[in-house]
């Protein structure tokens, strides 16, 4: 049996039942489920660049989205501190990189 101790989507255990095989599975405390969050946040960042397509941004996004409700952040207040960071900063529209400072 292989370990992972990593955060997994809700419906894998029962996919993974589905198929005649076994998972052993608990339910992460609320540290350790912010804790996770993050990781598998790195780990789907790190897909989508090595990967480079759609599904993998949809991965990332699923993450942000789990994050969002647990840290009760709602997209209005999302929305607003990201556009008044645009404002005050811009955005990457414009392709520059920093050589030197």
């Amino acid at each position: 049996m292989t370990h992972y101790n990593k955060l997994i989507r809700d419906k894998i255990p029962d996919l993974i039942k589905s198929k005649g095989e076994t998972c052993k599975t608990r339910i992460a405390t609320d540290e350790e489920y912010w804790d996770k969050l993050k990781e598998k946040l790195v780990e789907e960042v790190n897909e989508l660049i090595k990967d480079n397509n759609i599904e993998e941004l949809a991965d990332v996004l699923e993450v942000i989205d789990s994050i969002k409700k647990y840290k009760d952040w709602h997209d209005a207040r999302i929305e607003k501190i990201r556009l008044e960071k645009k404002i005050n900063k811009g955005g990457f529209d414009d392709r520059i990189i920093l050589i030197s400072s």
